[in-house]
């Protein structure tokens, strides 16, 4: 595996730790017991609880060999250490290095089979995620890209022209609309052949957009037909707006009292992330490089809303189409559940959603 960068997000296929044996086992023995009692691990517990067969003393020397590689820090002179995000990489590369498939509990697939539609899957999905991790838990459908075919505008009567717009994957928008004065059926058809000949073929984001800022050019002020046309192709375009499902559930785990506790202004800045949903939806499709898991841990993140935070992500697909679910949770977390309950749902999901 290569190891990637800080501030980048690791893929299973990610990075081969380069600690050897003795200090890769106390680190993970480190990692383990500050994730489990939430206070700096002393060489002393490590003497008396790790197994190791040594001193204090010369855990106190290994420990402070691993304090200048960057693994581990000391927040008070007299105390313990704790994993920074360096370690928890360490450990979460040795788990994706040997981890093996786990299949969901049938319980948990027969309720998402239950489920109606895409979007009951990833609420299903997203609410046992975060169930079974104790983790905010999220669903994420990425929306097929289409293309715009075809434009008419029909005259219904002196005041109201239908619009009719069709799109790849069987998409039609049709929308009767109200225009001030009447506008020539030969007019209607010439602007629809310009729209046809321009824009087919294209994405429809970027049609629409392209429609909207030749609205906006000074140009179109002396062209009123021009004007009005757009103005009824944009209209029509509206109804084809599909956005990206994203569902999400459990916010109330990041508040549990076993877990580290973020600041309120933490919390408040990634609720914020979540209400709005596409800052959260940017952030997936630029880690999301491929199929997979995906771990992002701390100070990996590029965003500082989320840096007190870990992801752990998987891809799942449904006809051709790729859609990411996965949890939220603190750098203090086990991983070892997170990774085996993410990628147990996502092959869960594409079965599930294969079988519809």
């Amino acid at each position: 595996m290569t190891r990637k960068r800080a501030a980048s997000p690791v893929h299973a296929e990610g990075s081969s730790p380069g600690l050897g044996d003795r200090l890769g086992r106390i680190l993970a023995a480190l990692v383990e017991a500050y994730v489990e009692q939430g206070e700096p691990v002393s060489s002393l517990w490590l003497a008396e609880q790790g197994g190791f067969g040594m001193s204090s003393a010369t855990l106190r020397h290994i420990l402070a060999q691993l304090e200048e590689m960057g693994y581990v820090h000391q927040p008070h002179t007299s105390a313990g250490r704790v994993p920074t995000d360096l370690g928890y990489r360490y450990i979460v590369d040795l788990l994706l290095a040997d981890r093996r498939p786990v299949r969901a509990a049938r319980e948990v697939e027969a309720r998402l089979r239950r489920a109606g539609t895409v979007e009951d899957v990833l609420e299903g999905a997203s609410r046992e995620l975060s169930r079974l991790s104790h983790h905010l838990g999220f669903a994420w459908a990425m929306t097929e890209s289409a293309s715009f075919q075809h434009i008419d505008f029909v005259p219904l009567d002196g005041h109201r022209v239908l619009v009719v717009v069709i799109a790849t994957g069987g998409r039609i928008s049709h929308k009767a609309i109200e225009v001030d004065e009447a506008i020539r059926p030969v007019d209607l058809q010439q602007a629809a052949n310009y729209l046809n000949t321009e824009f087919a073929g294209l994405p429809l984001a970027e049609v629409r957009e392209a429609i909207l800022a030749r609205m906006r050019q000074e140009r179109t002020l002396y062209d009123r037909l021009m004007a009005r046309v757009l103005a009824l192709a944009s209209s029509g375009f509206a109804d084809l707006d599909v956005q990206d499902t994203l569902v999400v559930q459990g916010a109330s785990s990041l508040l549990e009292a076993g877990l580290d506790s973020p600041s309120l202004d933490t919390l408040r800045s990634l609720f914020r992330m979540i209400e709005e949903k596409n800052r959260l939806v940017k952030l997936l499709t630029e880690y999301i490089e491929g199929p997979g898991l995906t771990i992002v841990i701390g100070t990996e993140h590029a965003v500082p809303d989320l840096q007190p935070f870990s992801l752990v992500a998987s891809t799942y697909s449904h006809a051709g189409r790729r859609g990411t679910i996965g949890v939220i949770g603190p750098t203090r977390m086990r991983y070892s559940k997170a990774i085996a309950v993410v990628d147990s749902l996502s092959r869960t999901v594409s079965r599930v959603l294969d079988a519809e």
